[in-house]
């Protein structure tokens, strides 16, 4: 046992080199995705973690088995991705006793959880923002309507792009912010509150609405819809005017007050909780490493013609008919952000009724024409238009969901 303790440093690396291996393709993949936000959330580790009296072991451990009791049920690979970054957080801090919650927050920012959240929100985010500009420039502009991110000025239409309020813009402004915190700390030697940090980050999300308010406002002053030099150079100013000069002015503000103290937890409390995450990373590495079989077409509705589909990879099947076009999919692709990397603009977003059951409605836009698109999820032939809601059915129920999605061609127009 005393060697154990001796060479613990040697062993947690050890432990973690062959998860890191065991994971490597799911590794590859989450750093393709999301290289620069996990390099900047090391650094910041590095650079910001600080010895705290507060016993983090636990915590992390209990983050450690959540995330990984969902991606064991639900084959979520991009969970089981942040959960092996959240035990590289915990073994750091098992071998440092440093920590940052500043960091911490980082990790969370580029994972596929606050992606997810945050691709969802986006349309409304953005159609609400629409909306505060129109009702700021009607009496000022000749603007005859707006739909969506349309506006309707002496008859010609004015779309807002989908950068408006997109995820870069937003992720910038939160690491900016982050690394500002982190900075104050090192300089004065102490560590920011939950509280400060939370407040801090809420003012953040507050400027970045408020630069993408009047980044919309002046494109459409200026007539600058199109994606060009000028564009870019709006989007840039108003980060900078809107977001990063208030916190440079707000920051000084903010004083972190909690002393660096040692914590003098004894080493015979680190090693179970170790053994405990070891094994909870392990088992679920084992299991995703399994082919799973999603049935999207079991209990399928007759009226769709399978014979004239097609199977685009084992998550996608599609059918192509005069009348329309269907993608069956598994619940974890989000319609929007299909239809955003092909090509289309969304216009609007919403819930309607369809058959006394609730399902989405959106309108796009692509080379001047405008698509109607309905999608829902289904399970056991009903709809729902919440993916927390058939995520949790299938996490505990263990029920087959699939993802629906239908464009009529004669809803052109």
């Amino acid at each position: 046992m005393k060697l154990i303790f001796q060479y613990k440093n040697a062993i947690a690396i050890l432990i973690l080199i062959c998860l890191l291996v065991l994971n490597s393709n799911i590794v590859l993949s989450g750093l393709d995705s999301n290289l620069f936000g996990i390099v900047f959330s090391i650094l910041l580790f590095l650079i910001g973690g600080r010895k705290t009296s507060f016993n983090m072991n636990y915590p992390l451990l209990g983050f450690i088995f959540l995330l990984e009791f969902i991606s064991y049920r639900l084959h979520t690979k991009s969970l089981h991705f942040l959960a092996l970054a959240l035990f590289v957080c915990f073994l750091y801090y098992s071998i440092t006793r440093k920590f940052s919650f500043i960091a911490f927050i980082c990790i969370f920012l580029f994972s596929s959880i606050f992606n997810t959240f945050f691709d969802y929100l986006t349309v409304e985010i953005k159609q609400t923002l629409c909306n505060g500009v129109y009702l700021t420039l009607k009496n000022f502009l000749p603007i005859t309507k707006i739909e969506g991110v349309n506006f309707y000025i002496n008859n010609a239409k004015i779309t807002i792009d989908t950068a408006c309020m997109g995820l870069s813009m937003f992720k910038t402004g939160l690491l900016v912010g982050a690394f500002l915190l982190t900075i104050e700390e090192r300089k004065q030697q102490k560590l920011f509150s939950i509280k400060q940090i939370f407040l801090f980050c809420c003012i953040i999300i507050a400027l970045n609405i408020i630069s993408n308010y009047f980044r919309i406002i002046t494109l459409i002053l200026l007539d600058c819809t199109q994606e060009n030099t000028l564009h870019y150079t709006i989007g840039l100013l108003c980060f900078a005017f809107y977001q990063v000069m208030p916190m440079l002015f707000l920051i000084r503000f903010f004083k972190p007050k909690n002393e660096e103290k040692v914590n003098t937890t004894s080493p015979n409390f680190v090693l179970l909780p170790i053994i405990a995450g070891s094994l909870i990373v392990f088992a679920t590495s084992l299991e995703i490493k399994r082919e799973i079989k999603h049935d999207l077409l079991e209990n399928l509705n007759p009226t769709y013609n399978i014979k004239k589909g097609v199977w685009i990879n084992n998550e996608v099947f599609k059918i192509a008919t005069p009348e329309k076009l269907t993608y069956i999919k598994t619940p974890s692709h989000n319609p929007l952000i299909c239809w955003t990397g092909t090509g289309y603009k969304i216009i609007e977003s919403k819930i309607i009724s369809s058959d006394n059951e609730k399902i989405w409605q959106v309108k796009m836009e692509k080379n001047n024409t405008q698509y109607y698109s309905y999608w829902w999820y289904e399970c056991e032939g009903k709809k729902y238009t919440s993916l927390v809601e058939v995520l949790l059915i299938k996490l505990f129920q263990n029920k087959s969901v699939r993802l629906i999605n239908e464009t009529s061609s004669t809803k052109l127009i």
